[in-house]
């Protein structure tokens, strides 16, 4: 299995709701570096996984679209916890909107997989993996 990684980060606040979140139920604030590593079988006909630069731009528009923002103030995330785990889905769900969509070129159609890492720090992260 060939892979390629790019990654950049978003800056966000939000809060939790539940106990278990403690006093993260508070609104706080996070920064999250992130990597999203394109995955696929054999190399396209440019001997490629995908084009890094088109993954970069498209990583870089999606954190955008995230970053700087209350996400508990965002319509889509209404009473929704937005935990790292569930904002590494967001953007694997989006990537993979953009491979499918060919935003990402032609020969990311033939990617079979995406996963995304949210890094919270030096000593914790999540990942969310999908199949495309």
């Amino acid at each position: 299995m060939f892979s390629v990684t790019v990654r950049d980060h978003i800056m966000i606040a939000h809060s939790f709701s539940g106990e278990v979140f403690g006093p993260a139920q508070k609104l706080h604030g996070a920064t999250f570096v992130v990597d999203a590593t394109f995955k696929r079988p054999e190399l396209d006909a440019d001997n490629i996984v995908v084009d890094i630069g088109r993954a970069s731009e498209e990583l870089h528009a999606i954190c955008g679209a995230l970053s700087y923002r209350n996400l508990d103030d965002e319509a889509e995330f209404t009473g929704v916890n937005t935990s790292t785990e569930f904002l590494a889905k967001v953007i694997a769900d989006r990537l993979a909107g953009k491979a499918e969509s060919g935003e990402l070129g032609a020969g990311a159609r033939g990617l079979s997989g995406i996963a995304v890492t949210l890094h919270e720090s030096h000593i914790a992260w999540a990942s969310y993996e999908r199949n495309l």
